[in-house]
């Protein structure tokens, strides 16, 4: 079975924290090819010239020129990048990002929860004078380089912010919901584990069951109990390709008690059982 490999950010000179490469430097006028695996680190790819494919959590993007790809930890994806590819790579771990500001937590939260943004070239404009002042205090590395790479990666994630269009978030709810929403999706992503009822994060928003559906349903289209079944489906996906571990195992560390009511789960969110998801990855 094809195992995901879980790699850490390596930067000796910033004790791991962040990394930053030119895309023309790191193929080297070769083809990149990343096979399936995961980052215990954010991952930022900006491309402004480029060609390939990107699957990110078993989703197919491709490669074009004006786009950026933001990764969370735990996300697996695999690369295609073609040479002649131009633009940057980033990563940097989650404690490297001051969460302190309301405003610009926000900013960072909903900036990540989009995983492909596909701009047009003015737009993609804005980024470069940024993505150059990040690499410039990367590589020169002067007085209060690493606030200032903060302070412009603030501002990277302001500007996608306010790109951000995504589908599956309305941009149309008051602030409020809005809020909310942001609230239960950083939740599903952290606790999906140990707790899978709705009433469990309705409680942790201070809303009722009732509530906590009727701003799911407004904002994405779905219930609170569609996004915990697809939130629990993603993960047992990601576990089924990460080990080698028997599906029962899996199935235990998903938090289910009976093995076999995991199977019908999946199945039934899937069309497949886990063993042939799981095969059709080899």
């Amino acid at each position: 079975m094809q195992e995901i490999q879980v790699r850490n950010l390596k930067e000796p000179n910033l004790s791991g924290s962040f990394a930053m490469s030119h895309l023309d430097a790191l193929l080297a006028e070769c083809d990149m090819l990343e096979r399936i695996h995961r980052h215990n680190f954010y991952f930022i790819l900006a491309i402004e010239k480029g060609d390939g494919e990107h699957q990110v959590d078993f989703a197919n993007y491709p490669i074009k020129d004006y786009s950026i790809f933001f990764l969370r930890p735990g996300q697996v994806h695999q690369l295609l990048l073609k040479a002649g590819s131009k633009g940057y790579l980033m990563g940097f771990v989650p404690s490297f990002i001051s969460t302190e500001n309301k405003q610009k937590r926000r900013a960072f939260r909903l900036a990540s929860l989009n995983n492909y943004y596909q701009l047009d070239a003015k737009t993609y404009r804005k980024y470069i004078p940024i993505l150059e002042c990040i690499f410039n205090e990367y590589a020169n590395k002067e007085l209060m380089y690493l606030e200032s790479i903060r302070a412009n990666l603030d501002l990277l994630f302001i500007e996608l912010f306010r790109h951000t269009k995504n589908a599956n978030i309305s941009t149309g709810n008051n602030a409020y919901v809005q809020a909310l929403l942001e609230d239960l999706l950083e939740m599903l992503e952290i606790h999906i584990y140990e707790n899978k009822q709705v009433s469990y994060y309705a409680q942790k928003l201070k809303l009722t069951s009732y509530q906590i559906n009727a701003i799911t349903k407004k904002t994405l289209g779905k219930t609170c109990s569609q996004l915990i079944n697809e939130r629990i489906t993603l993960e047992a996906k990601r576990n089924l390709m990460a080990s080698s571990s028997q599906v029962k195992e899996i199935a235990y560390h998903l938090g289910f008690e009976d093995p076999s009511y995991f199977i019908r789960f999946f199945k039934k969110q899937t069309g497949q059982t886990p063993e042939s998801f799981r095969q059709n990855f080899k």
